[in-house]
């Protein structure tokens, strides 16, 4: 006699269940941020607005970017030996809520700080925030894959490293262009 089976109710599919939905959200979001260069162009703010929008800008450069480099900074101490690559990982995860808001909160601010589409430099950094989109994205399925994995293979470190150096390059360059943009 065979034992009945039971159904168990289907997961929903989330954000780092594979390259998939990855990608997915990717797409999504490139379209957003292509939605918002459009609102941008079409609508203007006043000076309140624009002092507000500065101000947030800047906020949320020091969220995003101070948890990025707190994240960094423990991927460095496991570098050295000084943490266990599990407190890393932890680490990491909670550091995604602030670094995606600030992510978030510089779009958005910056969109309405009418960005100069005519300039070359405005276009590569608005390049650097897509592709350090893509990479925060992708960023979220490896430390799914780093917290599963029994044990660190040299493709994860190198996929890794990867990472934190076009995260590092994203953020700095788009951080010089900012200044660059604004003392021009």
């Amino acid at each position: 006699m065979s034992s009945p089976t039971v159904d168990l109710p289907a997961r929903p599919i989330r954000l780092y269940d594979s390259w998939w939905t990855v990608t997915a959200a990717g797409l999504g979001a490139l379209i957003a941020l292509t939605v918002g260069l459009w609102v941008s162009v079409h609508v203007k703010t006043d000076t309140e607005l624009h002092t507000a929008a500065l101000f947030a800008h800047l906020a949320s450069l020091v969220v995003g970017f101070g948890a990025v480099l707190s994240a960094d900074y423990y991927g460095l101490l496991w570098a050295m030996r000084r943490c266990a690559l599990a407190e890393v990982v932890s680490a990491t995860s909670r550091l995604h809520i602030p670094i995606w808001a600030g992510l978030g909160g510089l779009v958005v601010s910056g969109l309405m700080l009418h960005p100069d589409l005519d300039s070359p430099l405005t276009l590569v950094k608005l390049g650097l925030v897509g592709l350090l989109t893509l990479n925060g994205l992708q960023a979220g399925l490896l430390g799914h894959r780093l917290s599963t994995a029994p044990a660190i293979t040299p493709r994860l470190l190198a996929w890794a490293a990867a990472t934190a150096v076009i995260s590092q390059l994203c953020w700095w360059g788009a951080v010089t262009i900012g200044f660059l943009n604004t003392n021009s």
